[in-house]
């Protein structure tokens, strides 16, 4: 028998339905919005459909991307960090110190090429496990800790280039330029990195137990302790996550100019961030999915181009525009939760 108009049951049935539908344009916000700008950048400038200008944002929005793909986890489980770029910048000149002091006594290009990998990928994870150490152990909130770092990482690369640029030797240049340079299927090996960290990570995050953690955890950290979840462990694994995927975004990056300087990876905290919460993850924590956080990295990297290609405004105002972008849809999650 239909529930009547007045029938309690049927309004709280309706409110579920309403709410229903309205998570779902949430979520699916993020993709409408990069339909519709891709619609605006083909009909203000028809280059931007062209499938070169396609392969160029995609590889471009590579390096953030996968920076987001760790930044995620952190967010969702209630954390920050604002160093993921003076993190990359050291990574990538003291990688490059490595690779150009063991160049004469190794032989084999590719050997040195590869330890240099091998290098960017265990200090990273250092990196993030310091991170959070001192956040767990230390009891030291995480934008305090990685504000911190973000001022050190800097200053260090500052220092051990004099100021100016690390540069890569040449003959192990010419060996590594096809990690960024290189194509498979067609496709820039940035973008198959991408695509094979997004898939990880959503898997991860979605599909384990400890992808369920990170989310109780980001939901109510108390109830997780009480709920017997090894807090600590989880969060400090979640850091060690993100420095890892800062680790494989600098590999990508370093080949694509042979150099490190005090301003390689500037503010690409600021779009890791805005790629993360664009893509509808909680800023708060506790929810958040890892396509979300690609489309949003795709969405930022697509406003630049426009940006580029059309002179709408000033180049200069890329950084604005997504902190005004980060405002807009934080204040639009003032009442999630």
């Amino acid at each position: 028998m239909p529930l009547a108009p007045t029938d309690p049951a049927a309004s709280v049935l309706t409110r579920g339905n309403s709410k229903s539908l309205s998570r779902r344009i949430q979520e699916l916000g993020p993709l409408l919005g990069l339909v519709l700008l891709c619609i605006a950048g083909t009909l203000l400038n028809p280059d931007f459909a062209t499938p070169d200008n396609v392969l160029n944002v995609l590889t471009r929005t590579a390096f953030i991307g996968i920076i987001a793909v760790g930044m995620t986890f952190v967010i969702v489980s209630g954390g920050i960090d604002l160093s993921v770029g003076s993190m990359a910048a050291l990574i990538a000149g003291s990688m490059i110190l490595l690779m150009n002091g063991i160049a004469d006594a190794l032989s084999s290009p590719y050997l040195v090429v590869s330890i240099g990998i091998v290098f960017a990928l265990v200090l990273g994870a250092l990196f993030g496990l310091i991170h959070g150490l001192l956040i767990t152990k230390g009891r030291i909130e995480p934008f305090i800790v990685t504000l911190g770092t973000l001022g050190i990482f800097r200053a260090y690369l500052t220092y051990f280039s004099n100021g100016g640029a690390i540069t890569l030797d040449n003959a192990v240049s010419d060996i590594y330029s096809p990690v960024y340079y290189g194509n498979l299927l067609g496709l820039p090996i940035p973008i198959w990195v991408f695509l094979l960290m997004a898939i990880a990570g959503g898997v991860v995050l979605n599909r384990t137990r400890y992808g369920r953690y990170v989310q109780a955890i980001g939901s109510n950290e108390l109830v997780a302790r009480y709920a017997a979840v090894e807090v600590d462990r989880i969060k400090i694994i979640t850091y060690v996550v993100l420095g890892i995927c800062v680790g494989v975004a600098t590999v990508l990056y370093v080949p694509r100019l042979g150099s490190a300087s005090p301003t390689t990876g500037l503010l690409w905290e600021l779009e890791a961030i805005a790629s993360v919460i664009v893509g509808g993850t909680a800023l708060k924590g506790g929810e958040g999915k890892i396509i979300g956080t690609v489309v949003g990295a795709i969405l930022l990297s697509v406003i630049s181009n426009i940006l580029n290609l059309t002179s709408i405004i000033s180049v200069y105002l890329n950084a604005a525009v997504q902190g005004v972008v980060i405002i807009i849809v934080a204040f639009m999650q003032r009442s999630r939760r």
